[in-house]
């Protein structure tokens, strides 16, 4: 058997440094081939960029070149780096807080449709052999202040390597990195660490943040003393679900046969989402803070849309087909349909959207208050797209049966995609049905607003999560649907052909909260009327109040 031979703590380091440099940035270096000149000045600053690189792993692993903690912590270094630089090569993400925010609060159902033989691979040869290497390796450690000594040479040595190099190519390297802040997002495992840290920091001040009301004065609007009949307003929120492939929306395809055919159905062409990921944008749309003033601590500390409704005197319910609502329904009533197990419509840990409609009839018939349902969809959740709509709804094909989106063609992955929003076109439509079909006996309304889009190859980027600076519009420009029964527009003098007239009105999710208190008639220091899309197409509001 072959015995290593003992090497020093610091070949140990500069030879993991190397590593990563090499086995875990790919995504880095191909995406510095791309913005830099293809001549010996690109070359010279890709390889100026990498020893700098190189230096600054080599004195953070330095400081960490003790005999109790070299190895776990080398070993945990490749293991997650192994999966960062899958993720990254694979659907082209980048890793930032609010990337490892996401991954924190997946599913498992989300989970499973992640896992593949590739991913697998990328474990055992980038994370699980090296570090059975590693651990082979004898390392010859000195006496602590003769290694205190060694550590200290070292780090001054690569310091000064990053200065030297800074100092040559001062001008081209600050050109680079001002006008390209992604690379800081794609270099492993530097990226993901300072994410942990940043998520980490969240989470201690989430807890120690106290909780904060708001809106304590909401209370209904006398007008509702005229209404003769009980309301429910259903808000959908969906997944995934960009506006550029909807076909209500201008599609070449007909992506929405049924609801294209929905008598006073309204499409709203110019609405833009909060965030890039569920776990942003679901807080971030029912929270009074809107995107340029979201803060995520602080949404999970404070009171949003759904509880001023239910002060105001509101039955509110959240039923949810995915992940859960993010912190926005813990205090209302939850209904989590996503494990049932009801025939034809779940399978495997996971229901399709139809499964959001079971009982509704029901519902309806005894419903004894007004109500606000929302209903949290699973929509367009990628990458396995084919998984979230029956056969049946299979218009375009080929389609990607794979979760390894890179290794299907365009053409097939946009097919699934299509699919999806061919079923959800099904689910919204079938909820109509039901709404229309007891408007005689209840005011009901509809409105539907996806969380994000979805990257479909674009820029070499699938799914979502890419942070908003950097993000296309195909993750930010989403769908929002909009229907009233004649009964709703007359209690709530709503007029939809105003709305009709004011649908290209560029509006965001941050017109959310102000519209759903405006729509259902909450009156409330929190309401803001230029926020409320409904305000123009509705009775006047005068300071807060609403007026008919």
């Amino acid at each position: 058997m072959l015995k290593l031979k003992a090497v020093r703590p610091e070949w140990v380091t500069l030879a993991a440094s190397v590593f990563l440099l090499t086995g875990f940035n790919f995504v880095l270096w191909q995406h510095l081939a791309e913005i830099t000149a293809n001549d010996g000045q690109g070359l010279a600053m890709r390889i100026a960029f990498g020893v700098m690189i190189l230096a600054a792993f080599n004195i953070v692993l330095t400081l960490l070149a003790f005999r109790p903690v070299l190895k776990p912590a080398l070993t945990l270094i490749f293991l997650c780096s192994a999966g960062v630089a899958y993720f990254m090569s694979q659907y082209g993400v980048l890793m930032d807080i609010g990337m490892l925010r996401n991954f924190a609060q997946t599913n498992a159902t989300e989970v499973r449709d992640l896992l593949s033989i590739k991913l697998l691979a990328y474990i055992l040869l980038l994370g699980v052999l090296p570090s059975w290497l590693l651990w082979k390796l004898p390392v010859n450690y000195r006496r602590w202040h003769r290694e205190l000594l060694s550590k200290g040479l070292v780090s001054v040595a690569s310091a000064a390597v990053i200065g030297a190099i800074a100092l040559i190519n001062y001008q081209g390297l600050s050109s680079l990195f001002r006008n390209h802040h992604e690379l800081r997002l794609m270099v492993v495992p530097s990226n993901y660490i300072a994410a942990s840290f940043g998520f980490i920091k969240e989470q201690v001040v989430t807890a120690q943040r106290p909780f904060v009301k708001i809106g304590e004065d909401a209370q209904r609007n006398p007008a509702w003393q005229t209404h003769g009949r009980k309301s429910l307003t259903v808000l959908v929120v969906g997944e995934s679900a960009r506006a550029e492939n909807f076909g209500i929306l201008g599609y070449g395809r007909d992506t929405t046969p049924k609801l294209g055919k929905e008598a006073g159905l309204i499409a709203f062409t110019d609405v833009h989402s909060c965030g890039t990921e569920t776990a942003v944008s679901v807080p971030c749309m029912f929270s009074n803070m809107g995107r340029k003033g979201y803060n995520a601590s602080q949404a999970k500390s404070e009171e949003g849309l759904l509880d001023v409704l239910k002060r105001a005197g509101l039955d509110v319910i959240w039923r949810d087909n995915q992940s859960g609502c993010k912190g926005t329904c813990d205090r209302v009533t939850f209904e989590d349909v996503s494990n049932l197990q009801t025939p034809g419509l779940c399978a495997s840990s996971e229901c399709r959207d139809e499964i959001l409609l079971q009982g509704l009839q029901h519902f309806i018939d005894s419903l004894d208050k007004d109500t606000v349902l929302v209903l949290h969809q699973m929509g367009s959740h990628g990458p396995e797209y084919f998984k979230r709509y029956p056969k049946e709804y299979e218009h375009f094909t080929p389609v990607c049966e794979s979760n390894a989106l890179n290794n299907c063609s365009r053409e097939s992955i946009i097919n699934g995609y299509d699919n999806t929003l061919v079923y959800t076109d099904h689910v919204l439509s079938s909820l109509i049905d039901v709404l229309r079909s007891n408007q005689d006996k209840v005011d009901t309304a509809m409105l539907y607003l996806s969380d994000h889009g979805e990257s479909l190859g674009e820029y070499n980027l699938f799914l979502h999560g890419t942070p908003y600076m950097l993000a296309p519009d195909q993750q930010k420009h989403v769908a929002m649907l909009a229907w009233f029964s004649d009964s709703y527009q007359k209690s709530f003098s709503v007029d939809t052909h105003c709305l009709q007239l004011s649908r290209d009105k560029p509006l965001s999710q941050d017109n959310l909260f102000h519209s759903m208190l405006g729509l259902l008639e909450v009156n409330s220091k929190v309401y803001d009327q230029d926020l409320d899309m409904f305000a123009g197409c509705r009775g006047a509001v005068i300071d807060g109040v609403l007026a008919k």
